[in-house]
């Protein structure tokens, strides 16, 4: 056999190495300790079906770090402690460098600790949700990304606020309240001012004992999800898009109410769908795994917007926050009673396939990725 000419090797050779190029994605991880009061960076590499996760840096930040949302355009993480004195609470501006490793940080003073942080669809303005304390605070960014004093505030006497989460076409607010609090209250938002403005009626009235914590919009219906921390599983909301009021269109419970464990101690955490809108995930946190397993659950979106759930992931003790890799094809999530960040890989199917799994501080709850 004749050997092939010398360009057509060439044009394999350049062939070879653009596919290999295509199969490796790299991102990073975000990870705010309160443990050891530093940022985690962590890289994960990925070639074909193998993921590897790397610690690339810890940085100190000079307080107890445990909030962080990352701008979606541009080089900044917004980290805040979620303990903090009223008029005196600690956060930092993270400026990252081309690679998205660690370049700078500002240190920041913010009104109260957040439980939760967001920002708006035009990337205008920060906002928190002081979990302790019920309150909502909103920060105007400039155009280099830093937070000014605040600029407008909710006090509705509740406590329990667990996040605050702008619509996607930024005129409308949610806040979920647990526990007690049980409530979902509806703002219209003006991105002009930051103003937050009740909607009527207010409340959007979740049914009792479900406590709605954290939320996730689906990317093409007018619906809303809400992981249920007290109902175990999640709830599904219309949101009318003009007044933006939400109706409860269904709740799914994943462990029925007279088979949650006596001693209490289990909760559902974070909330989050995949980027084709498929599929949405809730954690499940657990201090008696022999009577309640730790784990995510994983529902199917059906066209109507309503779930079906599918089944329980296991994973390390109390998950906590969860991350889509950039690509949308692995799920991170961190075990905050055992110290693991977990990556699953998503299969068409809406199943969750161990991929790896990294060592890191107990205590850790959020996470972002870039």
């Amino acid at each position: 056999m004749k050997p092939f000419p010398a360009a057509f090797q060439i044009l394999l050779c350049i062939l070879y190495i653009s596919l290999s190029e295509s199969l490796i994605a790299d991102f990073k991880a975000y990870l705010p300790s309160r443990t050891t009061n530093q940022l985690w960076i962590v890289q994960a590499t990925e070639k074909g079906n193998q993921l590897s996760f790397d610690v690339s840096e810890k940085v100190a930040l000079g307080f107890v770090p445990a909030t962080i949302v990352a701008h979606p355009k541009a080089p900044f993480l917004y980290v805040s402690t979620n303990v903090g004195d009223e008029g005196n609470s600690p956060a930092a501006t993270i400026t990252l460098d081309a690679e998205g490793g660690y370049q700078s940080h500002v240190s920041l003073t913010l009104d109260h600790g957040y439980a939760y942080l967001s920002l708006d669809r035009d990337q205008r303005f920060l906002l928190g949700a002081d979990y302790r304390g019920g309150h909502i605070d909103v920060y105007p960014l400039d155009k280099q990304g830093n937070a000014g004093s605040r600029i407008a505030s909710l006090d509705e006497g509740r406590a329990a606020a667990h996040a605050v989460l702008l619509s996607p076409d930024n005129l409308f607010a949610y806040i979920p309240y647990v526990k007690d609090s049980n409530a979902i209250l509806q703002y219209a938002f003006d991105s002009n001012t930051g103003a937050l403005k009740p909607l009527s009626p207010p409340n959007a009235g979740p049914p009792k004992g479900t406590g709605p914590r954290h939320i996730a919009y689906h990317p093409t219906l007018p619906f809303v999800y809400f992981s249920n921390e007290q109902g175990l599983g999640a709830s599904v909301y219309e949101r009318d898009l003009q007044s933006g009021q939400l109706t409860l269109r269904q709740v799914v419970d994943v462990i029925p109410e007279n088979q949650r464990p006596e001693s209490g101690g289990s909760s559902a955490s974070d909330c989050i769908i995949s980027h084709d809108g498929k599929y949405l995930f809730t954690g499940q946190r657990s201090n008696d795994e022999a009577a309640l397993p730790n784990g995510i659950n994983r529902y199917r979106i059906n066209d109507d917007g309503s779930l079906k759930h599918l089944g329980l992931t296991p994973t390390g003790a109390i998950p906590w926050g969860f991350a889509f890799s950039p690509k949308g094809n692995y799920l991170l999530a961190t075990s905050f009673g055992d110290g693991i960040l977990h990556a699953f890989r998503l299969t068409t199917e809406g199943d969750l396939e161990p991929a790896a799994n990294l060592p890191i501080d107990e205590r850790i709850s959020d996470l972002v990725t870039r």
